[in-house]
């Protein structure tokens, strides 16, 4: 038996239960969880704007040790200590093999219905690990080597919102130095935006929130401007600040309405990238002569277009060497069965990341 916590209808709390784990099968790996991160877009899932069949267990920003191997692992061992990639790319369709394993056509067969269940009903292993829990079951391709030097709860935040937001600005947009950049909404995936391009050279980087919290929480990352949105038109604000608008425009909080505030940031030329998990249903409306005639274009980017294997060691290697800010991310420890409490402090805005520990 593992302990989780268990989403059995939206907008429900989740329920701390005793769930069944299956075996490790040949390139499986049984990992102990250490850390998981309190990640927005579970909260998604647990609000039912995206769909997820219940009961199940959410989480998928977490870090562990490997406790069991199944008969074919080659990557990993008992002992070692990993990063758990949300997306296990298989390295061989079309996609792995050009660079873009984020895509990879195989990752849903890698992670089936079954391996873990409740009551003895099959549950879907969400993002192919279900994190929420003690342990987790997943395929080798998923596991990160995480380094000397690095904790298991900054390792944890690694697997999605650092990964998320540095790679949206390093590989996604690939800014240039000396870029003028806009990120609406400073939580744990905005501050790490924030914090990619001060790396990557941009010149400006305004931060856009409604919390005082969180525009401070920006300037600590690397803001070098902040505009409160509650006190008037944001757009306005940033196209007056800029005299005209940005090169870059993120949007991180996964709106419809805030993603169409970027398009309304960028200058001609301008790149609007989309970050947050925009809900079903949502539909994204921007002017369609600006593509031409001002030749703007809007990005979408997922997971930070990560290639895991070679993207989270060099973030871990650069908070090894205190360029990347990650301690500072976490504002608050929970235990699993506090779970509810640390989403209550995320929808209030009280946190820029809260970390489960094991």
């Amino acid at each position: 038996m593992v302990k989780a916590a268990v989403l059995f209808a939206p907008n429900q709390p989740l329920g701390i239960e005793d769930i069944e784990m299956d075996e490790p099968q040949a390139n499986e790996v049984v990992i102990k969880t250490s850390a998981s991160g309190v990640c927005h877009s579970d909260l998604h899932f647990m609000e039912g704007k995206y769909p997820f069949p219940v009961p199940g267990v959410l989480g998928h920003e977490s870090s562990g040790v490997v406790e069991k191997v199944g008969s074919a692992v080659t990557k990993v061992k008992v002992g070692d200590r990993v990063v758990v990639a949300f997306v296990t790319s298989c390295g061989a369709c079309d996609n792995c093999v050009t660079g873009k394993p984020y895509l990879c056509r195989n990752s849903g067969a890698l992670g089936r219905r079954g391996r873990i269940s409740y009551k003895g009903q099959p549950m879907i292993q969400f993002a192919n690990m279900s994190a929420f829990a003690e342990k987790q079951l997943v395929h080798e391709n998923a596991c990160v080597h995480i380094p000397d030097g690095v904790p298991m709860e900054v390792a944890a935040l690694v697997g999605c919102s650092v990964m998320t937001g540095v790679g949206a600005v390093s590989n996604t947009a690939k800014i240039p130095v000396g870029s003028t950049v806009a990120v609406i909404g400073a939580g744990g995936v905005g501050l790490n935006i924030i914090q990619g391009a001060k790396l990557a050279g941009a010149s400006r980087i305004i931060a856009v929130d409604l919390l005082e919290n969180k525009l401070a929480a920006a300037r600590e990352f690397g803001a070098t401007d902040v505009v409160d949105a509650s006190t008037g038109d944001a757009v306005q604000q940033v196209t007056n600040m800029t005299g005209g608008g940005v090169d870059f425009a993120f949007e991180a909080i996964g709106l419809a309405k805030t993603a169409e505030q970027c398009w309304g940031m960028i200058r001609p030329g301008g790149k609007a990238v989309v970050v947050g998990m925009v809900p079903f249903g949502q539909t994204v409306n921007v002017p369609g002569h600006d593509f031409v005639l001002a030749e703007k274009s809007i990005l979408g980017s997922f997971y930070g277009s990560t290639r895991q294997q070679y993207d989270m060691p060099w973030l871990m290697e650069l908070y090894r060497q205190k360029r990347l800010k990650i301690d500072e991310l976490i504002t608050r420890r929970y235990k699993l069965d506090q779970i509810n409490e640390a989403y209550d402090a995320l929808k209030n805005g009280e946190v820029n990341r809260s970390v489960i520990v094991f």
